[in-house]
């Protein structure tokens, strides 16, 4: 970070950012993991059954981006071409070449040439092996990366939304509306949630935002408590008081006055938030209550591993990608937490 950036940050915030760079660990799990993400973000780049780019007859095609029919490549059908289609690839490479991804495989290809019956071992052309399915087990851990992590996001984020709001109204008002929301979150969080997820599984086909939906009914509890008590405490200052003196409005002395300083207690929470929204996602696509069939899932590839024990890499490689992953959070959740403390010295 540049003396000129820091030296424009207020004081408090300048000490939070050396706090966190302080904690080594946490510094370079940030660092590892934004990385990780970002690549997985480009994965059509990176695996996919199509070539990045393809010149043929003196023009340029992009088949990663738009989809062009084997006549545009001197073949006999009108329908979009499969570039692994040996004939096909004869036909563009006699006059022209072509570039493929990094890994020649998207998350749903099938490998029908595998010299051996799948799950596959690793080899040169599947560095990770294939799952029982023949498909490449490297390009369903990108593909399932990217829809953990952006699950797990959007998760934590509109559940802070609804809990920060929740907490802030019990806080804040107290009274009975503080006594009939605690009810309630007694109530609703005592539901089995897990229980609730597998029985709503089964009546409605589930996809992405239908299980974000569903999710989100029981994930906004975890920072209620936290942000109610911020406010409880927050709404007795001498600040408040007189803002509330002045007539300033509910919503204003909320939102500007107490809500910045219940952030705090909030954001250090943030990182194990996306963390249990990750494993959720995980332990319903392991029991088969997730994502559709076929979608590319990290939980999906540790019950293909339970399911073929004599295929040792499907297991393992989801093990220690889901370890990575969670452990990185985890560090980076601890630097966090080190950064708003107050007790920390600034270096």
């Amino acid at each position: 970070m540049s003396a000129a950036l820091v030296l424009k940050l207020a004081p408090l915030t300048a000490r939070r950012l050396d706090n966190f760079r302080a904690n080594r660990r946490g510094f370079w799990s940030l660092w590892i993991f934004l990385a990780l993400f970002v690549l997985s973000l480009f994965a059509e780049l990176i695996a996919n059954d199509k070539p990045l780019l393809i010149r043929h007859e003196g023009t340029f095609y992009a088949p990663v981006l738009f989809a062009y029919a084997e006549t545009d490549f001197g073949g006999d059908f009108p329908t979009e071409a499969d570039y692994r289609d040996p004939y096909l690839k004869k036909k563009i490479e006699a006059d022209g070449w072509i570039v493929w991804p990094m890994v020649r495989y998207s998350f749903t290809t099938v490998d029908r040439n595998l010299p051996v019956p799948a799950p596959a071992p690793p080899s040169g052309e599947h560095w990770l092996g294939t799952d029982d399915q023949a498909r490449d087990v490297v390009a369903r851990l990108i593909y399932g990366f990217r829809v953990s992590v952006l699950f797990g996001l959007a998760l934590t984020l509109l559940s802070s939304v609804v809990g920060v709001a929740a907490g802030a109204v019990q806080g804040y008002f107290g009274g009975k509306t503080d006594l009939i929301f605690q009810r309630f979150i007694e109530i609703w969080g005592g539901m089995p949630t897990l229980y609730l997820l597998i029985i709503l599984a089964s009546v409605v086909e589930p996809n992405f935002w239908w299980l974000l939906g569903l999710m989100l009914l029981f994930s906004w509890m975890a920072l209620v408590g936290v942000v109610r008590a911020e406010f409880l405490r927050g709404r007795n200052f001498d600040y408040v008081r007189a803002a509330r003196a002045l007539g300033v409005s509910d919503v204003t002395i909320m939102s500007r006055h107490i809500l910045p300083n219940a952030m705090v207690a909030t954001l250090t929470f943030l990182p194990f938030i996306l963390n249990s929204s990750i494993t959720t996602l995980t332990a319903l696509d392991f029991l088969g209550l997730g994502l559709p069939p076929g979608s590319a899932s990290l939980g999906e590839l540790l019950g293909q591993g339970k399911a073929n024990l004599q295929a040792p890499w499907l297991g393992l490689t989801a093990f220690f990608v889901l370890a990575v992953m969670l452990s990185l959070l985890v560090f980076v959740g601890e630097g966090v937490r080190d950064a708003f403390d107050p007790r920390k010295a600034r270096r």
